[in-house]
């Protein structure tokens, strides 16, 4: 990838104008934004050391430093730990990644159970790259994971469904996702903290470069270097049968799991979401494929 430490700190401070920080804003600006030594001067350290920092070689820099560099560039917590991540790269292969670089991401039978047993709400659980590892029924019935093919579809040769190849690659998930705008903005910023959290992964390396040479909405993004977790909100989708449906989402981490995220579609009791939900449910039948292959 690129050097995505000096990327992401220029986009940073590219954001923040030298007078909202107290600083002049007189004389030619050849960017936007504060200078590197402007960024040296009210985090208290050298500009050689800031510069290092930006080209990469920081990676001797202490927790005050980075605390303090945070703190003018106005990172929130997950942006902070983005930083951390950039400067101190973890060099171990992703768990479960083999000697080619592929990993298996395994969803535990317990997980697969609580699933089936929630008939009532859309869900699933989110692997790493954002591939769909397993879903319940009425999560297929919204999402159509099982007849997918835009990561092999249910258990294809080419792992399962992933959400990002669906967001960027297929014109029906413009159609799907009725905010569709919002969806693509949040999939390339988690992905983004993916991509720190896991530098030596040429799984995602693979699938960035692709988005990136067959999207150009995911090129504009991805140069952003906005980064956010998965955690709640809004998903409005059309739904080609019973028509829109508003949900909120929450996300859960799976314990023993580190990788792995329960997404659950809520409705509140008695909207027409839940209506429209439990119709869907009388027409889900009874065992319908709840998994992917598991491999990705």
């Amino acid at each position: 990838m690129e050097n995505t430490l000096g990327d992401f700190l220029r986009s940073r401070r590219a954001r923040i104008l030298p007078e909202e920080v107290g600083l002049p804003s007189h004389g030619r600006r050849r960017v936007r934004g504060l200078r590197r030594e402007e960024v040296a001067q009210l985090a208290g350290v050298s500009v050689d050391y800031y510069v290092r920092l930006e080209q990469g070689r920081g990676d001797s820099a202490s927790d005050a430093v980075l605390d303090a560099v945070a703190r003018v560039l106005r990172l929130d917590a997950v942006e902070a730990a983005h930083l951390r991540s950039l400067v101190r790269p973890s060099r171990a292969p992703a768990a479960g990644t083999s000697a080619r670089g592929r990993a298996r991401q395994q969803v535990r039978p317990g997980t697969r159970l609580l699933l089936d047993l929630m008939t009532g709400v859309p869900a699933f659980v989110l692997g790493r790259r954002m591939d769909v590892l397993a879903w319940n029924a009425l999560g297929d019935a919204v999402n159509g994971f099982s007849t997918r093919r835009d990561g092999g579809g249910a258990g294809g040769p080419d792992g399962p469904p992933n959400q990002a190849r669906h967001a960027f690659l297929d014109p029906a998930a413009r159609d799907h996702y009725r905010q569709w705008d919002a969806v693509a903005a949040e999939t390339v910023s988690y992905l983004r903290r993916d991509a720190g959290l896991h530098p030596e992964d040429p799984a995602l390396s693979t699938l960035v470069g692709e988005l990136s040479v067959r999207s150009e909405e995911f090129r504009r993004l991805w140069a952003d270097h906005c980064v956010r977790e998965k955690t709640h909100g809004v998903k409005l989708v059309r739904h080609p049968l019973v028509g829109d449906l508003d949900f909120g989402y929450e996300t859960l981490g799976v314990n023993g799991s580190p990788d792995q995220l329960l997404v659950v579609y809520t409705a509140p009791v008695g909207s027409p979401t839940a209506q429209k939900l439990a119709l869907l449910a009388s027409w889900t039948a009874p065992g319908a494929a709840s998994e992917a292959s598991g491999v990705s």
